[in-house]
């Protein structure tokens, strides 16, 4: 159920001003052009189709932070953002290209779908995977793929994950809960004592969900020490 905004806790309100801070850095096609590692590194990932784009411009309230092309797959770089005070950001989030899409240049999309999968594995900085999975339909194979790829870092306790169930307000009482029910099921198997996973059910168009993704997201964060 979507809250009401005032209905929000103290930490849903700080949460959702964090996520709302997010403005463009950069963008990269090779991770040669990354930032130097520094801040710790979110990245989004998630099918052409799932609502990616969208779900990073509802969290940021900004409705063309991330570039939501009409054709699915176009977007063929990382694209960075700053989250956090203009002075002083804290995290960085990275907006990874979409995968699955068949009309992109075979070309093309082996090349960006290799530099997303070593920044997946590689990236030293990454300290958590926010993945977007379209509730009607679950985890496809090509989730379960990128899952299984994703999953030696988050068994480890190295990157944290929330599975972000889009284009939720498509979808009736029963049929949330089947979602969220069987993406436990998908996703139990990774859990250890260290790892940190989240399912959120979210939908862009209603701001379910929107709140609780939020939290979860600052969680990841260290905040700064206040001084004596």
């Amino acid at each position: 159920m979507t809250k009401p905004p005032n209905t929000l806790s103290p930490d849903e309100r700080e949460a959702l001003s964090w996520t709302q801070s997010a403005r463009f850095l950069t963008t990269a096609s090779q991770l040669i052009q990354l930032p130097a590692p520094g801040l710790p590194e979110i990245a989004f990932v998630g099918r052409s189709n799932a609502g990616k784009s969208t779900a990073i411009n509802t969290l940021a309230q900004h409705r063309r932070l991330a570039f939501a092309s009409k054709t699915p797959g176009r977007t063929q770089h990382i694209n960075l953002f700053h989250v956090g005070p203009a002075d002083a950001p804290d995290a960085l989030w990275a907006d990874l290209p979409g995968y699955g899409y068949a009309a992109v240049a075979r070309g093309a999309k082996l090349r960006w779908q290799e530099v997303m999968a070593d920044y997946l594995a590689h990236r030293h900085a990454l300290s958590g995977i926010v993945m977007m999975v379209d509730s009607r339909h679950g985890f496809t194979p090509l989730d379960q793929q990128l899952l299984e790829f994703v999953a030696p870092r988050v068994a480890r306790g190295e990157v944290k994950l929330l599975v972000l169930l889009t284009k939720a307000d498509k979808l009736n009482r029963t049929e949330s809960q089947r979602a969220m029910a069987d993406a436990q099921k998908v996703l139990a198997d990774l859990a250890t004592d260290d790892t940190d996973i989240s399912i959120v059910l979210f939908s862009a168009l209603s701001r379910l969900g929107l709140a609780d993704a939020a939290v979860v997201l600052r969680g990841w964060v260290p905040k700064p020490v206040a001084a004596a």
